[in-house]
């Protein structure tokens, strides 16, 4: 019970960690910040770090940064 609590906050930190990500560069691309590309080179690094934990699957980290790319 210990470990699962522990491996559930580890990958609440990730979650977290990525969707504020996807957060921050949906609002950039609606204001059409300059610092478009950057976030969306942290978002790319977060979605691959929790798809690669196995917190969100793989096909749905690819989905997702293809509709931030357009």
């Amino acid at each position: 019970m210990r470990q699962a609590k522990k491996h559930a906050e580890s990958n609440l930190v990730v979650k977290v960690a990525y969707k504020k990500a996807v957060k921050s560069i949906k609002k950039e691309i609606e204001t059409n910040g300059a610092e478009i590309k950057e976030k969306l080179r942290l978002a790319q690094q977060k979605l691959d770090k929790a798809a690669k934990k196995g917190i969100i699957k793989k096909n749905t980290a690819a989905r997702t940064l293809s509709r931030l790319s357009k």
